[in-house]
């Protein structure tokens, strides 16, 4: 991150998330690996809810066979 510019919500969410292994997608990022997918889940809209970040929680059947959601941009 440049010292001049302001994070984006998305690098704001990573470190306070600091998820252990994530993909960077064009509108935000997937998250993968999880094994408790509802918890990780809602600590996710914690984080989001508790920093004020505009970003929302995307998640399909098929990505919970793979333990990952997604974090991006509304």
């Amino acid at each position: 991150m440049l010292a001049n510019k302001k994070p984006t919500d998305i690098q704001k969410f990573i470190e306070k998330f600091e998820p252990s292994k994530f993909k960077m997608l064009s509108r935000g990022i997937e998250v993968r690996g999880i094994k408790d997918l509802n918890k990780s889940i809602s600590l996710a809209k914690e984080v989001i809810e508790k920093l004020k970040l505009r970003l929302v929680i995307s998640h399909s059947a098929e990505m919970a066979m793979y333990g990952s959601f997604e974090v991006i941009y509304p």
